[in-house]
């Protein structure tokens, strides 16, 4: 009989790899960053998150997806914060690559800023049962992420006021009269592309670890 012990002792080795990796990967950018202000701002949501997630991997335990989904979101704020998004060495290589006129890495930034709190928000309010319909489920999980990228321009704005020049290198615009509406944009477009592409898996791995409600509020989970 399998009682599903290997498997939840693969999770646990996984999940502790991720904790580590992330430990590992804001020690390394905190290392002599360009910036140190600049540092703290950008990697500031990864030093909330991770001892939330520590202290709720027992009482509100997320998919494994999920928490793979947010490591890397980690990885992207490491970098940003390490380099300042204006900075970052592979932004450099897109640059050169494609003929940009700017460093484009702060576009990935918010690209994933709207990819994974969209699957964060899907996973909330699927085990919460706070939404009725596939579709309405899907629209919900866009306007979040949304939502978060006009807070976090409003978060840059307040910054700008406070730090003066001191903020530059944290708002990273280059130059662009645009980038606010342009980073909304992309994390549009990143919650859009988490909701059509990952979907189904993400359903697969709620009911992996038995997190999706007897009765969903939607049929994501048998679709």
């Amino acid at each position: 009989m399998n009682t599903g012990l290997p498997a939840a002792r693969d999770r646990t080795r996984l999940l502790l790899g991720l904790l580590l990796v992330n430990l590992a990967a804001l020690v390394l950018s905190g290392w002599r960053p360009y910036d140190r202000v600049t540092w703290v701002l950008e990697v500031l949501p990864t030093l909330v998150a991770l001892p939330v997630l520590v202290l709720t991997r027992k009482t509100y335990p997320l998919s494994t997806l999920l928490y793979v989904l947010i490591t890397l979101h980690a990885f992207v704020l490491a970098a940003g914060g390490a380099y300042t998004y204006a900075r970052v060495p592979a932004g450099f290589w897109v640059q050169e690559a494609f003929g940009l006129a700017r460093n484009p890495y702060d576009k990935l930034g918010h690209l994933v800023q709207g990819f994974v709190p969209a699957l964060i928000a899907r996973e909330i309010l699927i085990r919460g049962r706070h939404v009725q319909g596939r579709r309405m489920l899907a629209f919900i999980c866009i306007c979040i992420p949304l939502a978060i990228s006009a807070f976090y321009e409003l978060v840059e704005w307040w910054t700008a006021l406070a730090l003066g020049q001191g903020a530059d290198e944290f708002l990273g615009t280059q130059g662009d009269p645009w980038d606010t509406q342009s980073d909304m944009f992309c994390a549009l477009l990143g919650a859009a592309a988490a909701v059509l592409l990952l979907s189904a898996a993400h359903d697969r791995s709620l009911a992996r670890l038995g997190l999706v409600p007897d009765r969903p509020p939607s049929r994501a989970s048998t679709e």
